[in-house]
């Protein structure tokens, strides 16, 4: 298994008694109460001296097999339940703290050790589609006002300009609020954060108190982790509330984030982008509302990307444009934008008059910020990353149905008898449900279906193919629409077959995996980038490559 890195921790923070975080967490220090905590891990590969390991109960193995490799590497206790406390007995030459509930009491002991963000806004956005692109316009805009920033999300960690790989979407809370000290110890003006329904159903934020969370919309993704769509809208709903965000900002273009809005505990500014989230029909029957806080209008497409007007309270507007493709990149920028502008309004201070007072001051450091930097133009890998240019190709990281059905109507050509060449197929243990939606998908809005692996895991490739190609086939057949579809076991095949198969007018989407530079296949790392592959299968054609496509393998 590969080693993990150390994540950063704060330098200049002091120690805590462990005597004072038993007390938090339940348990009973006893005779070690004095003893001195400078860190804490749920890894005992990541222990450093001074650590407290804290010990939880793993899908595999319980933590507790891992004691005595933390203790080695430093650990001076661990904390952990009742079976973890049977396990281990007393084997170890350290402290063993017994608490009823570990996993819940990790967040609040990692922010107690480490201090927290501090003065630091904090911005966090969640839902299933967005988070990443709008997470990086938050960064940017940021970054164009003048601040230095942090950022915590799937493709990687930014703390000021140093890059720190990202293995989960959300960190463990350890690692996220020794983060947020390291960047509030550097002196980052703010921070922004992918908040995953996972991070909030295992803890991962427990004890962060985000300035402004956002929500972007909710589709079928998932629910093999909740179950339903009604489980998967309640775990998101937890962001929504006074322990874990100050106000939020919703988008209302479905009826989930209708209902968000209405149910949220925290004061809340609602947007409207005109952006109905599409293959799930199944949320609340909910009306919406006659008129937003704030509003997307006079959308229109600017060569690849698009611009917009978006109109606040007490008169706000800005005029807003975004090099990115795809309409949902523009309620992706409405909604950073939207995040940062309520912030700047909150720092005006409380009441409505201050509020009313200060829209024109940041109506005008915001329109300068977006005329002079243009930051919703920033380059997000794997996110309707261009390629190349004629045939266009992009990858991108549609893994479900809504995202797959906004990603190819995002590149269909204009173009009289331009074609759209998909290539995807469906992660191994996960949702099973969304496999034969995505194929029918890929038949509504493709000319050319290519069904491959994505991350099989541990899981039959051929059989989750095969239930990608049901759904593509039933569709194809049943709607008449006498699409091409082919099955390719390896991706890397699968793509040399599209960019065969197109011609310089034609486009091609990868959808699926993104960024990801490794192919998880029974336990195994497999080296495989959809951009280098798609860019090596452009060049054999002697199709041109787009100049401007980061890619970080």
């Amino acid at each position: 298994m590969e080693q993990p890195a150390h994540p950063p921790r704060p330098v200049h923070h002091g120690a805590v008694a462990l005597g004072t975080i038993a007390a938090l967490a339940g348990a009973d220090a006893g005779a070690s109460a004095d003893m001195a905590v400078t860190g804490a891990s749920l890894d005992s590969r990541t222990v450093l001296p001074g650590d407290l390991y804290i010990a939880l109960p793993g899908a595999h193995a319980h933590g507790a097999a891992f004691a005595a490799s933390a203790v080695s590497a430093g650990a001076v206790a661990v904390l952990t339940d009742d079976a973890g406390t049977r396990q281990l007995g007393d084997a170890l030459p350290v402290p063993v703290l017994g608490c009823p509930d570990p996993r819940g009491a990790t967040g609040a002991v990692a922010a107690l050790i480490y201090g927290g963000a501090g003065d630091m806004p904090l911005f966090g956005v969640t839902g299933t589609n967005g988070k990443t692109t709008t997470t990086y316009f938050v960064n940017s805009l940021l970054r164009a006002l003048g601040k230095t920033t942090g950022l915590i999300g799937t493709i990687e960690i930014l703390a000021g300009d140093e890059p720190i790989p990202s293995k989960l979407t959300t960190p463990e809370s350890t690692d996220v609020h020794a983060l947020l000290a390291v960047m509030a110890e550097r002196g980052l003006g703010a921070a922004s954060m992918e908040v995953s329904s996972h991070a909030l159903a295992f803890g991962r934020v427990d004890s962060v108190v985000f300035d402004v969370a956002g929500f972007t919309n909710l589709t079928q993704d998932h629910l093999d982790l909740h179950g339903g769509m009604g489980g998967y809208y309640a775990t998101k709903a937890r962001l929504f509330t006074p322990e874990h965000a100050k106000r939020a900002v919703v988008t209302v273009d479905d009826p989930w984030g209708r209902r968000m809005a209405a149910e949220a505990t925290v004061p809340v500014r609602t947007l409207a982008t005109g952006q109905q989230a599409g293959t799930d029909q199944a949320g609340p029957d909910q009306a919406a509302p006659a008129d937003a806080d704030w509003r997307v209008s006079r959308m229109r497409r600017d060569g690849i990307g698009s611009r917009f007007e978006l109109h606040g309270p007490d008169g706000a507007f800005l005029a807003v444009h975004t090099g990115l493709a795809g309409d949902f990149n523009v309620s992706n920028a409405a909604l950073a934008l939207v995040m940062v502008a309520e912030q700047l309004l909150a720092d005006a201070g409380p009441g409505a008059a201050a509020r009313t007072d200060a829209v024109p001051a940041v109506q005008t450091a915001l329109q300068e910020a977006l005329d002079t930097h243009d930051p919703f133009t920033v380059d997000v890998p794997g996110r309707m990353q261009l390629v190349g240019t004629a045939p266009v190709a992009v990858v991108d990281f549609a893994h479900n149905p809504d995202a797959l059905k906004r990603a190819l109507v995002a590149v269909r050509s204009p173009e009289a008898g331009s074609q759209v060449i998909v290539v995807f197929g469906a992660t191994g243990e996960r949702d099973a449900t969304k496999r034969p939606i995505m194929g029918a998908v890929a038949v509504e809005g493709a000319d050319v279906v290519i069904i491959t692996d994505d991350d099989p895991h541990d899981e039959d490739p051929a059989a989750i193919r095969a239930d990608v190609l049901q759904g593509a086939v039933q569709a194809n057949e049943g709607r008449a629409r006498g699409r091409r579809i082919e099955e390719f076991d390896r991706r890397a095949d699968a793509i040399f077959r599209a960019v065969e198969l197109a011609g310089p007018g034609d486009t091609i989407l990868v959808a699926g995996r993104g960024h990801e530079v490794h192919q998880e296949v029974k336990g195994v790392n497999v080296a495989l980038d959809d951009r280098v592959e798609l860019r090596s299968a452009l060049d054999h054609f002697g199709f041109p490559a787009a100049t401007a496509s980061r890619i970080e393998s």
